[in-house]
């Protein structure tokens, strides 16, 4: 039962107790006043009329005769007592005898004698009603006796055992909280119940167990490893930033603190909230804090930061820490750690080999060039007949150009889409002139495997918004693919379908398709297909996605190893078609 409920019940039983008590007292008070004042009305005033006729007797005169008349006739009024009425009657008819003959003096005294019988009568009465009115005082006093005694008993019980059951779990918990306060963290209370002293005593048990934990945990020790984590923290070549619940900068090394370019005593304690106002930086990092708590790390893309009078290049990884505490079953996020890693030298060396494949690239064209053209002199019969063998030796080093010649332009390629700097012309094409192109490119190459290329197309198509030397590349290089892991005499399928806002063009194969675990890695640069014989460099594809994407558009493969593959470019519909 709530303490509430105990003090309502017993300060309302002890209320009901004094309405109880004043009711028996209150109902026998009227008893007796209701007994005395029957004395007092009927008897009494017959006693003091029966008084004033027997003096008005002794007196002889008009005025004591009309006196006698007065009482005689309120004393008929008042009859109260068993025989009283005759007897006035008869002082009546003496008295009217009395007032018609004065002379005989027999009458006065039979009227003193009924006056004398009236008295009598009363004084019988007084004495009668007494004895009630006795009675009635004795069971006021008992019953007054009884209800107080039953009163006294039921507020002596409450007085004994509600203060008693208030009191003692406050005793027993401020003796526990001085337990606790001379570190005897072992102490607990046994409160029984599920009143608020049962919640209370959980409440202080938890606490307890807490500071139990806390103490067994020397502090001690926990201040060193503290120091020694923050040495670490600061000592660390990577940013570090840790922030709370609420993202609060709880501490920042000194590597975090330089690139942000925020003091320390201005920077550790406030919410990144305000200091995003003013600080770009902050700004960036804690914009996409609010992730899912159950995903343990969050990579980015790196983020340039001008620090140091130089720009420095960093990938920020944002860790999610959650801890259940003690005595609950919840785990709860206390806060996030920013770290951000430099990969500033990576990044150079990345802007290095970009620089570098590209320079030789473009060195290699030339040459390569040349060989083309000093090929195809030789392939021209005004230079010189050439035989057999020479024949199959100059097919041998052609297609070996034509390769590195291949290879040359997707190191190129690739250049661009690692340095950032894909030279796009966006503009209104139709996509069925986008794929003969391509087709027209390959069909060589179709020819001399025996593939027919069989294209779907609707009469209106609408324009698409690309860039049509690269779209027709990644079109041409999905065209070279299929046709090289087709086999001989099948069919690859070319069509074009619009939806809603966008144009898909689709190139179906017949080859051996691509195994479910690979389909994930396909668009990855160099990755090509374990086992497969034919050769590649791996960064047809990646280039592809790139191009495809840079133009707001996506590319797509749909393979089940075993019934070829299918790869779909979705390219944007020019806006009003």
């Amino acid at each position: 039962m709530k303490i509430k409920t105990k003090l309502t019940l017993g300060v309302g039983l002890l209320f009901l107790l004094i309405i109880l008590l004043s009711a028996v007292g209150t109902r026998y008070i009227n008893a007796l006043k209701s007994d005395t004042e029957n004395i007092l009305v009927a008897n009494y005033n017959s006693l003091e009329y029966a008084r004033f006729m027997l003096s008005s007797l002794e007196e002889q005169g008009t005025e004591a005769i009309s006196m006698f008349e007065n009482n005689l006739t309120k004393q008929e009024a008042n009859l109260t007592e068993t025989g009283e009425k005759s007897v006035t009657t008869e002082i009546r008819n003496l008295y009217n005898q009395y007032k018609i003959n004065r002379s005989d003096s027999t009458l006065l005294p039979q009227i003193r004698h009924g006056i004398y019988k009236i008295m009598d009568l009363n004084m019988q009465g007084i004495q009668r009603k007494s004895e009630v009115a006795k009675s009635t005082a004795n069971k006021a006093i008992f019953w007054i006796a009884v209800t107080g005694t039953l009163c006294f008993v039921i507020a002596f019980t409450l007085l004994i055992n509600l203060p008693s059951n208030i009191a003692n779990p406050i005793k027993e918990l401020t003796e526990s909280i001085r337990q606790i306060a001379e570190k005897k963290y072992s102490e607990r209370v046994h409160f029984e119940g599920h009143d608020e002293f049962g919640e209370l005593a959980k409440s202080f048990n938890t606490m307890a167990e807490k500071l139990e934990e806390y103490n067994s945990s020397n502090l001690a020790g926990l201040m060193m490893e503290k120091k020694r984590i923050e040495s670490l923290i600061n000592n660390m070549y990577d940013p570090v930033i840790g922030l709370d619940e609420n993202l609060k900068i709880l501490f920042a090394n000194e590597q975090a603190i330089k690139i942000i370019g925020i003091p320390q005593d201005e920077l550790i304690g406030h919410y990144t909230q305000d200091l995003s106002i003013k600080n770009d930086l902050v700004r960036t990092l804690v914009q996409d804090l609010m992730v899912a708590e159950n995903t343990p790390s969050n990579k980015a893309i790196p983020i340039k930061i001008y620090s140091n009078n130089k720009e420095g290049y960093f990938e920020k990884e944002i860790l999610h820490i959650s801890v259940t505490p003690t005595g609950e079953e919840v785990k709860q996020l206390i806060g996030h750690v920013i770290i951000l890693r430099n990969i500033t030298e990576y990044k150079e060396l990345d802007f290095a080999k970009t620089n570098f494949i590209a320079t030789v690239s473009h060195e290699f064209k030339t040459p390569i060039s040349s060989i083309k053209m000093s090929l195809q002199l030789l392939e021209n019969k005004q230079v010189g007949t050439l035989n057999e063998e020479q024949t199959n030796l100059l097919e041998s080093i052609k297609e070996d150009a034509n390769r590195l010649l291949k290879i040359t332009g997707e190191l190129l390629n690739m250049t661009q889409v690692e340095s950032g700097n894909i030279q796009l012309s966006i503009l209104p094409n139709d996509p069925k002139e986008i794929l003969m192109y391509a087709v027209n490119a390959t069909k060589t190459q179709a020819e001399q495997k025996h593939i027919t290329l069989e294209i779907t197309s609707p009469d209106n198509i609408p324009h698409v918004l690309a860039d049509n030397e690269k779209t027709a590349w990644v079109l041409i290089n999905l065209l070279s693919n299929a046709i090289r892991y087709s086999y001989d005499n099948s069919t690859i399928q070319l069509s074009i379908v619009s939806r809603d806002d966008k144009v898909t063009i689709s190139v179906k194969d017949t080859g051996q398709g691509i195994a479910s675990q690979y389909k994930d890695k396909i668009f990855n640069r160099y990755f090509r297909v374990p086992g497969t014989k034919k050769e590649g460099t791996g960064l047809g594809l990646a280039i592809s996605k790139e191009f495809i994407e840079a133009q707001g558009g996506s590319i797509s493969v749909d393979s089940e190893f075993g019934s070829g593959s299918t790869f779909t470019i979705a390219l944007l519909v020019v806006n009003g078609q």
